[in-house]
């Protein structure tokens, strides 16, 4: 386990909006075989803490979020998935499609970054165009 400091930068597009926003956090990054997961804690400006958790695979990507909101998101290249978002407002149906999911771990670089660009059907309603981009490297001891 390896302590790392993450930027977390989503991008969120849909009927001529544009969202962004940008968190920073301490977390931990565990490795073993092919498999790398990245564990933090967010802490919104208004609300509760959501601890995520990102698993990262070569063929995939998950996402697991727990609190206030509970989810589990999976992203595979060129493929559909979909899942269930619990959230206080109440559940919601997801459908992601990944275009593009791009990796490079601390072993390559000093900056690990993982980028997924994807689009997102709620309730079969609303589509949006989600870029997320997750930047972490190893705590330096001071």
């Amino acid at each position: 386990m390896k302590d790392v400091r993450i930027k977390l930068i989503t991008e969120i597009r849909d009927a001529g909006r544009k969202e962004e926003m940008t968190l920073s956090e301490q977390g931990q990054l565990y490795t073993r075989n092919e498999t790398e997961v990245l564990k933090f804690t967010e802490h919104p400006e208004e609300g509760e803490p959501v601890k995520t958790m990102v698993t990262i695979k070569p063929d995939h990507i998950s996402i697991k979020r727990t609190g206030p909101v509970e989810m589990r998101q999976v992203f595979q290249k060129k493929l559909e998935t979909e899942n269930i978002y619990h959230h206080t407002y109440g559940d919601f149906h997801m459908r992601t499609w990944t275009d593009q999911i791009e990796y490079r771990s601390l072993s390559e670089a000093s900056q690990g970054r993982l980028f997924i660009s994807y689009q997102m059907t709620l309730n079969d309603e609303v589509e949006q165009r989600h870029r997320l981009t997750l930047l972490f490297e190893e705590e330096r001891e001071s």
